[in-house]
């Protein structure tokens, strides 16, 4: 009987090890995939970035091309109708905000060009023409893209 006894109590004793390691792990496991979502935010963001710095790119050629060879700069308030290129997920212009999310699309309404982030809160860009540029980054006789205030879900 105390041969019994004693078996019961090593199975306990291992099982009570067993769960504090699955405890552990299921711990661990949920750090590590909070750590993954911010990366992952992070990365989006930086993708953003590169986009519009693109973008801005773009433009100066643009300019750059109307102050060497004369002419006039597009009437556009679109900043994607004055560059050669487009981000892949660009929806056009829309009024409003869509449904989708991780896309590029260019409110008419507000006429801002925005990316709507996987989590739902949005990056806004403007087109600015007046040189009345508060950061001079990205800007060419008076025409820059300039980020604004993100706004949330």
């Amino acid at each position: 009987m105390d041969r019994t006894h004693e078996l019961y109590r090593q199975t306990g004793r291992k099982l009570l090890v067993a769960n504090f390691a699955n405890i552990l792990l299921g711990i661990l496991a949920l750090v590590l995939l909070k750590a993954l979502e911010r990366a992952g935010s992070d990365m989006e963001e930086a993708g953003v970035q590169a986009e519009v710095s693109a973008i801005r790119i773009g433009l100066m050629e643009v300019v750059a091309h109307r102050e060497t060879f004369g002419g006039g700069l597009p009437k556009s308030d679109n900043p994607l109708d004055w560059v050669a290129t487009r981000p892949v997920d660009y929806l056009g212009e829309v009024d409003g905000m869509p449904e989708s999310k991780g896309v590029w699309y260019f409110d008419r309404r507000e006429r801002e060009l925005v990316y709507r982030f996987r989590d739902g809160h949005r990056a806004r860009f403007r087109l600015s023409r007046d040189g009345n540029v508060e950061s001079p980054r990205a800007v060419v006789a008076g025409v820059g893209l300039l980020r604004l205030e993100d706004q949330l879900k």
